[in-house]
């Protein structure tokens, strides 16, 4: 998987291999893929409850999530649910490896046949 084109009018707030938390659910996670909009299947979005489901016009998120008992998991969220996360601890997810070279400084390195 590699990020995908950003369209003109939309502007990624949070690049890759940066560290951010979910604004209301207690994870953090890597970004590791942006989709300019929602683009996931209406079943997934119906899921999500009303009073929180976020507007589809906005970047959506792939993440390496982990919960505070380090549990880890994929996570695909909105941009208007993520802040950027200031613990400069690393996560341990199992798939890291296969985007991120190293960790430098709170930021996840992408690896080097990846980069653009």
């Amino acid at each position: 998987m590699t990020m995908n084109s950003i369209e003109k009018n939309t502007t990624a707030k949070f690049m890759l291999g940066q560290l951010v938390r979910h604004r209301m659910y207690d994870f953090r996670g890597v970004v590791y893929d942006v989709d300019p909009n929602f683009n996931q299947t209406d079943e997934w979005y119906q899921a999500i409850p009303a009073d929180v489901r976020p507007s589809k016009d906005q970047p959506f998120y792939h993440l390496f999530a982990e919960n505070p008992d380090k549990s880890t998991y994929n996570a695909y969220v909105s941009e208007q649910n993520l802040v950027p996360d200031r613990d400069d601890d690393p996560i341990e997810h199992p798939e890291l490896g296969e985007f991120f070279e190293e960790f430098d400084n709170g930021t996840y390195k992408l690896r080097r046949e990846l980069a653009n």
